[in-house]
């Protein structure tokens, strides 16, 4: 069961603009700077967290931003090939969500993975599926996601976490 986020009413959801991908980009390298990785292991995998202007013609990019209108977290989604998630049902792949450090442990996490939730919900997808960084484990287990067993390891990732919608409604 996805838990309420208290700070709703302080902060606003929207679609994310082009424009404002060099902050999104800031707030990624911010959150990945917080994760327990060696500093070069962060270095070198950084590029493949930031999104760039080809993403938003893929992806369904928000953000959260507070009152003055200062992005505070992102995330973004896409539907996930059948193939990669849990018996082939039709799932929303959560690329990610990340949070500037100094906004976290505010709610803004969750708010984001409940509008992922809710896009899954009214696209009539069957779950949502999440790659996530270890850090980030107790965040989506806390939310009712469950983690995958990896069953072949040539394909599968590790860290994979799936929210049922047909058992979370």
């Amino acid at each position: 069961m996805l838990h309420t986020d208290k700070n709703k009413s302080s902060v606003n959801l929207r679609p994310a603009c082009k424009s404002e991908l060099a902050r999104i980009n800031e707030i990624i390298t911010s959150a990945v700077q917080t994760w327990d990785l060696p500093e070069r292991v962060k270095r070198l995998a950084l590029p493949s967290y930031h999104y760039t202007e080809h993403d938003f013609e893929h992806l369904h990019i928000v953000v959260v931003e507070d009152r003055e209108a200062s992005i505070l977290g992102v995330a973004a989604w896409e539907p996930v090939a059948a193939t990669d998630s849990p018996e082939g049902r039709r799932a929303l792949l959560l690329h990610g969500i990340y949070v500037d450090p100094p906004g976290q442990r505010r709610g803004i996490g969750s708010r984001l993975l409940h509008a992922a939730v809710a896009a899954a919900r009214q696209q009539g997808y069957d779950g949502l599926l999440v790659k996530v960084q270890a850090d980030a484990e107790g965040f989506f287990s806390s939310q009712g996601l469950r983690q995958l067993a990896v069953t072949d390891e040539n394909r599968d990732y590790g860290n994979r976490f799936w929210l049922d919608l047909a058992k979370n409604i």
